[in-house]
């Protein structure tokens, strides 16, 4: 015991503070928002947290940020004050917010008060980011939290209640997107690092004893289509305590299907299993969403929730029993004409409006998990989802604390949506270098989504070889996903666009093809002959080809795609000071959120997928 109490004092006070398990669906609970105005700290050497020897602060240093400080006399010497002089909007990523902070990857100390919500005598309150980017560390009063890594997904600590103040209590949190070598991501990337609290903060208000986590979806088992025409349908689950709470009464409700059910807590987690008569599966561009209703005792959450099943048959990808073709595009999560990142339902809007008139029934959420708004409501537009961790290019395969925050990242990611009828694919990477390292890194993530969640497809998006001049196939991670995905810029990286007309395609996998990425840049507005880079025609024509290679020469494995990109977006990258200026131009729509000429050779041919489809379904009994 001496030895661990040793241990602690040299690894620093705060590394002992463990993250709390993370809560679903805050909205559907009581809370109440923090967003709003905070104040800010810029703190390029960190001041506010290493003393002058770079050691880390002690908890009461009045040096340190997180502590108020407030002078008692006129002489008093402090050198760090939160004012209103320096305010900032939550949600929202700080580069837009002030022109200081255009390039800044650095330390950013955030802060604001809140009074105590009201609450039972024996409830609990949770502080709940959405999310920070890209490290956060979180005090209260003067004493912290806890902390967290990752830029995309949510996170969530228990208020000590005796630390809880009646009236301003003191928030302060220490936001870092410095990149890093043994990060998810890593240094190296194609787009920006926006920094701050981009998402959502709130305080949730739950009994002692609650549900943590909650899932519903078809058995995976069940034969579908006689299911359909049973009209019976085998559901299953689990409901998930804060704490073991053996002998617990848990209520379950769908109130249009008249649906109830209560089971009995057996730990801290429950599976659960029951049928549902008369129940209508949610469809792509037909959504239906139920919805449950979840009791413990005073409580009772609620979520809108579709059914469906989503599998693979040999070259074939299956919604409810009936083939799909993913009509696709990529999505970053950004809004161009603002050059921010997204954060509210408005943005969410705006984006998957935009893939919806261009004729898509699903979208690649790229290259890490959008905020929740995109998912939800992707639900109700019935868009299928693919939605991916920033495992991107050339991470440190060799490091296994790299590989623990990838998997945490993946457990974040699918314990915040698995409830989303949307999201059919979870991607574990995009474009990862082939070598033994990376693809045992990879399979691991691939094995822990299967483990985790098996009502969705795993992808990611592979590499691909020259072989005997043919473009072939064979990552080897393709063995260990469902679907074989890969990005192509055939008349873009090599070659023209004409270069599509001789291309072959071999898939060394008896699996779903997957265009996930394939594009060419264009500025806005400039027009010339088809042979000019960055022109609208040139982006024209590269579609144009991409398309006749796609009918006349793709295996016939060949399920989708999810062209680069929706919009065009901010880049550090991408320097060419005519047609860039640090945007990635491939986009559909320009940086003022103009259509291209290449948005409507895409619209048609999504057009003419779609009416030959809804041609052949009008044609079944």
């Amino acid at each position: 015991m001496k030895k661990l109490f040793l241990l602690l004092i040299v690894l620093g006070w705060n590394t002992v503070l463990a993250q709390d398990e993370l809560i679903s669906n805050p909205d559907g609970r009581r809370n109440v928002s923090l967003n709003g105005t905070w104040h800010y700290i810029i703190d390029t050497y960190e001041t506010g947290f290493y003393d002058y020897r770079f050691r880390e602060r002690k908890e009461s240093d009045n040096g340190a940020y997180w502590n108020e400080n407030l002078p008692k006399s006129k002489s008093d010497l402090i050198e760090h004050r939160y004012s209103d002089k320096s305010s900032i909007k939550v949600p929202g990523d700080w580069n837009h917010q002030d022109r200081q902070f255009l390039h800044y990857e650095g330390t950013v100390w955030y802060q604001r008060k809140f009074d105590r919500p009201k609450m039972n005598q024996d409830d609990d309150v949770y502080l709940y980011f959405a999310a920070v980017n890209y490290e956060a560390h979180v005090y209260l009063n003067g004493k912290k939290l806890g902390s967290h890594k990752g830029g995309f997904t949510p996170f969530n600590f228990k208020i000590p209640a005796n630390l809880l103040k009646e009236t301003d209590n003191f928030l302060v949190v220490k936001v870092d997107n410095k990149r890093h070598a043994d990060e998810i991501p890593t240094l190296n990337t194609d787009w920006w690092n926006y920094g701050g609290i981009t998402r959502e903060v709130k305080l949730v208000i739950v009994p002692r004893t609650f549900i943590s986590q909650y899932n519903l979806a078809l058995s995976q088992k069940q034969d579908i289509l006689g299911s359909i025409k049973k009209n019976t349908f085998s559901v299953s689950g689990f409901v998930k305590l804060s704490q073991a709470s053996a002998g617990s009464k848990i209520r379950i409700e769908i109130p249009e299907l008249k649906f109830k059910k209560e089971i009995t807590a057996d730990s801290d987690s429950t599976n659960i299993e029951f049928n549902l008569k008369n129940l209508k599966l949610w469809q792509p561009e037909k959504a239906k969403l139920y919805e449950v209703r979840f009791t413990l005792g005073s409580e009772t959450i609620s979520e809108k929730i579709g059914f469906r099943k989503v599998e693979v048959q040999g070259k074939k990808i299956l919604v409810n029993g009936r083939q799909i073709f993913l009509r696709g595009i990529s999505i970053h999560e950004e809004i161009p004409q603002e050059i921010r990142r997204a954060h509210d339902m408005a943005d969410a809007k705006q984006l998957l409006g935009w893939a919806k008139e261009l004729g898509c029934n699903m979208v690649r959420l790229a290259h890490y998990p959008h905020n929740e708004n995109m998912t939800k409501l992707a639900d109700e537009m019935g868009l299928m989802v693919w939605s991916e961790i920033p495992v991107y290019w050339t991470i440190d395969f060799k490091n296994p604390e790299v590989l623990q925050k990838a998997q945490k990242q993946l457990d974040e990611m699918i314990a915040r949506d698995r409830n989303r009828a949307a999201v059919i694919i979870w991607s574990v990477g995009n474009e990862t270098p082939v070598s033994e390292n990376r693809t045992a890194f990879m399979s691991n993530l691939v094995k822990r989504a299967k483990t985790s969640d098996d009502t969705r497809l795993i992808a990611a998006a592979l590499e691909v070889g020259y072989n005997k001049g043919k473009n072939h196939v064979d990552d080897p991670l393709g063995a260990f996903t469902d679907i074989v995905a890969l990005n192509e810029y055939l008349g873009w990286y090599s070659g023209l666009p004409d270069a599509c007309r001789t291309a072959e395609w071999e898939v060394a996998y008896d699996k779903p093809f997957f265009i996930s990425e394939t594009g060419a840049g264009a500025l806005a507005g400039f027009h010339a002959d088809k042979l000019t880079r960055f022109s609208e025609e040139y982006q024209e024509w590269f579609y144009e080809e991409q398309i006749k290679m796609f009918e006349e020469r793709f295996p016939d494995s060949f399920s989708g795609l999810s062209p680069w990109i929706l919009a065009d977006f901010r880049s550090p990258k991408r320097n060419h000071p005519d047609y860039q200026e640090l945007w990635n131009r491939k986009g559909l729509y320009g940086e003022k959120g103009q259509k291209k000429k290449a948005f409507y050779v895409l619209q048609a041919y999504y057009k003419k997928i779609k009416d030959r489809e809804d041609a052949a379904n009008r044609r079944k009994p």
